[in-house]
């Protein structure tokens, strides 16, 4: 028995088709990826310069020019350059916000990923700082069964003492 295609709220998220279906990650990415570039791009001195160079060349062209060549007009307050200059700044302050959410964003995971860093590096320091003081236990506990080269050696000397002792008599016997 053949089922009927989901559509709508029935398919899971990402397989619902029609106007409701979600549009690929590597899109939005992509978008925002530009947004930062063109915020990048508005910061920099290289950019100031060429609008001001815009802007200079633009008066100068409609104030210098023979009135049949000009576009906008310097007695009007060069309304058209007023307009463009509008444009640009209503589209470049939501592209700064979008850019500056996309790094708090990165910022928020990077803060995360630091703070668990330091969690573990936390763990990891405690558990040696145990295991040092069990090895530092452990060693006072033992250090009055440690033996010493000279007791050692005396022991040593004391069997040796003992199996000559022991050889001797034997060697008496034979002859």
């Amino acid at each position: 028995m053949a089922r009927a295609p989901k559509s709508g709220f029935e398919a899971p998220r990402g397989r619902r088709t029609g106007v409701l279906s979600r549009t690929p990650q590597p899109s939005r990415d992509r978008f925002g990826r530009f947004t930062e570039w063109i915020a990048r791009a508005m910061g920099t001195p290289a950019f100031l310069l060429i609008l001001s160079l815009f802007t200079i060349a633009w008066i100068t062209w409609n104030t210098v020019a023979p009135e049949s060549v000009r576009f906008d007009d310097a007695a009007l307050g060069f309304t058209a350059l007023t307009l463009v200059l509008s444009l640009q700044a209503s589209y470049a302050a939501p592209l700064i916000l979008l850019a500056q959410n996309r790094q708090d964003d990165r910022d928020r995971v990077q803060i995360e990923q630091d703070r668990q860093r330091a969690e573990r590096n936390l763990a990891d320091t405690e558990y040696l700082a145990r295991e040092v003081v069990a090895l530092r236990m452990a060693l006072t506990d033992m250090q009055n069964e440690v033996l010493t080269r000279d007791a050692l050696r005396s022991e040593l000397k004391a069997l040796l003492e003992k199996l000559d002792e022991r050889d001797r008599p034997a060697e008496g016997d034979a002859r």
